[in-house]
């Protein structure tokens, strides 16, 4: 097995054990994203001489005894709305084509102390708003889409282009390429890691996490990235968590709620039932099934878009007059549409979510996760723009895409999705595990379980 090809526990072990350089590491990731990359075009900026600066110094300090964690050496690729300190925060924008970060955001600067080695920015569809990523393909098929909006970020990991990666969710942007690619991702609950120094697209939605090839590596990235930080008013100054999962894959006395409506509405049935295999598997692992009905289901979509859109026009409001030339179309158009609602509409919006998160908290008292879906489909063509389902519904792809995935970014839960396997094209399918506020330890044994009860997951192909 070569470097690249490590998970981040496995690399961490070898590091802490003297087998590993983190040099060696480094230059292994960076030759496989020479290699991909012209291929699936997951990085905007590749920090090569700096990576290899810091894998020495990482290196210097292994020698001298000093680990400083499960992080140490091991390369990282950043959504490119993440400051890093000296190079451009582009947004995948033209109207950013003169940034340059100052210092570092909240979350570089966690991975820097954690030793972790920063080694390009991924792409993003323009200022995450979109869930497409058009500029990079599928790491396992690149005519098909890599979803987004932090699409360069799980390809670079699918690849082998990064041993993790970190994303930002506002509609599902770290779930909805984790699994159209087949890794792992994690959105924690809203204000559990900051987001200082972080490009926003709608304030109150917005979360920042990982994306890794395993439920126990996004465990250890999540430790080193939680924690108060004051700069963003939304942080949560909550208790210091052991996020690592249990090594023992038995549930017993775990209830897992699958829903009765909604999550298996409109969803291909490959991915349905590779998902119920998955959640059989829990069962097989001690969990208790409880069949359970989604709150307010009628009000996610509206509620997700009144929320969301008039909070990014708000943060675009300048450059959206005086430069509205530079942004792709399909994003002006959405950040024009926002000066067109009301504020009325957005109070609805912020009136719905309040009385959702009741309603979930009631309905997570009564269980401990639940299991469903990320997706509904797995990657559709590039150049597809609809679905059509069996009963004639017409959806959107974007529309399609975030319907799983809006209700915990409203609600604020965590989220985690987790490969379940791939449809008769090859494509992978993901299933995702929800639970209560900061119960995100929860969710990572869950996941964690049931990953080890499944063969190990070769990269992506890359094509």
């Amino acid at each position: 097995m070569k470097p690249y090809e490590l998970t981040l526990a496995a690399a961490a072990t070898e590091i802490r054990d003297r087998r590993l350089s983190p040099v060696e590491l480094v230059d292994s990731v960076l030759d496989r994203i020479g290699r991909v990359d012209p291929q699936v075009g997951a990085y905007v900026t590749v920090a090569a001489e700096q990576a290899r600066g810091a894998a020495r110094e990482a290196e210097r300090e292994a020698a001298r005894g000093v680990f400083r964690g499960p992080l140490h050496g091991v390369p990282a690729g950043l959504k490119d709305l993440i400051d890093v300190a000296g190079m451009p925060t582009s947004a995948s924008s033209r109207v950013r084509a003169d940034h340059r970060a100052a210092a570092d955001s909240t979350v570089a600067a966690r991975l820097r102390a954690a030793g972790a080695v920063l080694v390009g920015k991924t792409h993003t569809h323009e200022f995450a708003y979109g869930l497409t990523t058009p500029q990079t393909g599928n790491a396992w098929d690149g005519g098909r889409i890599a979803g987004g909006s932090s699409g360069g970020s799980a390809v670079a990991v699918a690849a082998g282009a990064a041993t993790f990666a970190l994303g930002t969710d506002t509609g599902g942007s770290i779930r909805v390429p984790a699994a159209l690619n087949g890794a792992v991702g994690l959105k924690p609950t809203y204000g559990l890691v900051p987001r200082h120094g972080i490009t926003s697209l709608s304030w109150s939605l917005d979360h920042v996490g990982p994306i890794t090839h395993t439920v126990e590596d996004a465990a250890l990235v999540l430790a080193a990235l939680a924690g108060h930080d004051p700069r963003d008013p939304a942080s949560v100054d909550a208790p210091a968590a052991d996020h690592r999962p249990e090594r023992d894959p038995d549930l017993t006395g775990v209830r897992v709620g699958v829903p009765g409506n909604y999550y298996f509405d409109h969803v291909d049935p490959e991915v349905a039932a590779s998902v119920h295999q998955a959640i059989a598997q829990l069962e097989t692992l001690g969990a208790l099934l409880v069949e359970i009905d989604i709150p307010m289901t009628r009000y996610i979509q509206a509620t997700q878009w009144g929320l969301m859109v008039p909070e990014a026009t708000a943060y675009h409001e300048r450059t959206l007059r005086t430069v509205p030339e530079l942004y792709q179309a399909d994003v002006r158009i959405l950040l024009e549409a926002g000066e067109l609602m009301s504020a009325g509409d957005h109070l609805r919006a912020q009136r719905a979510r309040t009385l959702m998160r009741g309603a979930w908290a009631r309905l997570l008292e009564e269980i401990d996760v639940i299991a469903a879906p990320t997706v509904p489909m797995t990657a559709v063509p590039a150049a597809q723009e609809t679905v059509t389902w069996p009963d004639g519904t017409v959806e959107s792809v974007s529309d399609a895409y975030v319907r799983l995935s809006a209700p915990a970014n409203i609600t604020g839960v965590p989220a985690l999705s987790v490969p379940v396997g791939h449809d008769t094209a090859g494509m992978p399918i993901g299933m995702q595990l929800l639970g209560r506020p900061f119960g995100e330890q929860t969710l990572l044994r869950v996941g964690h379980a049931y990953e080890r009860t499944q063969p190990a997951r070769a990269l992506a192909p890359a094509a």
